[in-house]
């Protein structure tokens, strides 16, 4: 299903290219500009056994990107602006603005040269337990057992379930099957229980995932002569909101954002939600977030900004930058506002 639907996105794509409908669609569907949302950039890695390729882009393609904005005389404006704009009616010059989720070392290591070499502001929305080490980034263990094992055994639904992962499509599809599984879990606990068990029994190390991986306190400390960067907040955990309490979920928000100022002395006024869709963020946790205090809040809802966003800045759609659609044709179609269009049935502000 998921080859499917990566199959049908780039038919999508292609056909608004090759069609040329993405110019004419670009003065209804264009807005004021776009969030971008990124989450790895680095070097392209080896191996057919990659499920979370999506969240990662190579700095030549975030490099084209960025080509792209200036030949076109789209502006690259930290989230700041985009925030001014919006709430004082600056209906002027079309944007592009850059978001980079959870705090990788990577957007340090090989994003920050790629946006310095245009002076282009971005923002990065920390989760406090990867910068503390002791986060679980349980999508990335997930990679990490299935691609260990030949097969994992597995109570799915009360069901016991034996997944062959000998090959790389057995271990594609055991993949898609135990995400599907974990997210739907009814909470944080119960996944989180889930992949400790599958880590042991299949020996990966949960713990050291993060501290590998993502920007610790110092290393943040060390970045803050960046002008560049702005820091966000992205919850303490990476938990889904919406399956947490009312209280929960507010501690999640509120206390990520005084820890992060705690931590690196600086304000932080915006947020990305984790997971970001209809199941993850909704009215309840746009209301949640305005009563923080943040400036605002992005989704990973797919849309462009318009003039009547200022109406929900806690509830921004973004346009994502999908590590399996890094081709140049792909830029002028997303820029445009068409397929984001498309994919949310033609709707301007999706905030409900």
């Amino acid at each position: 299903m998921k080859r499917f639907r990566q199959t049908f996105i780039r038919a999508g794509l292609d056909a608004l290219y090759f069609s040329g409908a993405h110019l004419w669609l670009r003065p209804i569907f264009a807005g004021l500009g776009g969030i971008f949302m990124l989450h790895h950039v680095r070097p392209r890695r080896d191996g057919s056994f990659q499920p979370n390729a999506h969240l990662e882009v190579t700095p030549d393609f975030l490099r084209e990107m960025l080509m792209h904005l200036r030949a076109h005389d789209i502006e690259i404006i930290g989230i700041d602006e985009l925030q001014r704009r919006l709430r004082e009616r600056d209906t002027g010059h079309r944007f592009a603005c850059f978001t980079f989720d959870d705090g990788y070392r990577d957007n340090r290591d090989f994003a920050l040269p790629v946006m310095r070499e245009f002076g282009a502001p971005f923002t990065i929305y920390v989760t406090s337990e990867f910068a503390e080490g002791s986060g679980r980034l349980w999508w990335i263990a997930l990679e990490q057992v299935v691609a260990r094992a030949d097969r994992i055994e597995v109570e799915i639904g009360g069901v016991p379930t034996r997944l062959d992962t000998g090959s790389a499509a057995g271990k594609c599809a055991a993949f898609r099957r135990l995400q599907d599984w974990l997210r739907a879990l009814p909470g944080e606990h119960d996944l989180r229980r889930e992949m400790s068990v599958l880590c042991a029994r299949h020996g990966v190390d949960e713990a050291a995932i993060a501290s590998d991986l993502c920007l610790s306190w110092h290393e943040w400390r060390g970045l803050d002569s960046e002008k560049l960067i702005t820091v966000g907040a992205h919850t303490l955990s990476h938990c889904n909101l919406a399956k947490q309490s009312e209280a929960l979920a507010r501690s999640e928000m509120a206390d990520s954002r005084s820890r992060i100022e705690a931590e690196l002395q600086r304000p932080v006024q915006h947020m990305a939600y984790p997971y970001g869709d209809r199941s993850a963020a909704a009215a309840r946790e746009f209301a949640l977030a305005a009563a923080a205090g943040f400036k605002t809040a992005v989704t990973t809802r797919p849309g462009m900004i318009f003039p009547e966003n200022a109406a929900h800045p806690t509830a921004l759609p973004r346009v994502s930058l999908n590590g399996y659609y890094q081709d140049a044709r792909v830029l002028p179609v997303l820029t445009s506002g068409a397929a984001t269009a498309m994919w949310n049935g033609f709707r301007r502000v999706d905030a409900a």
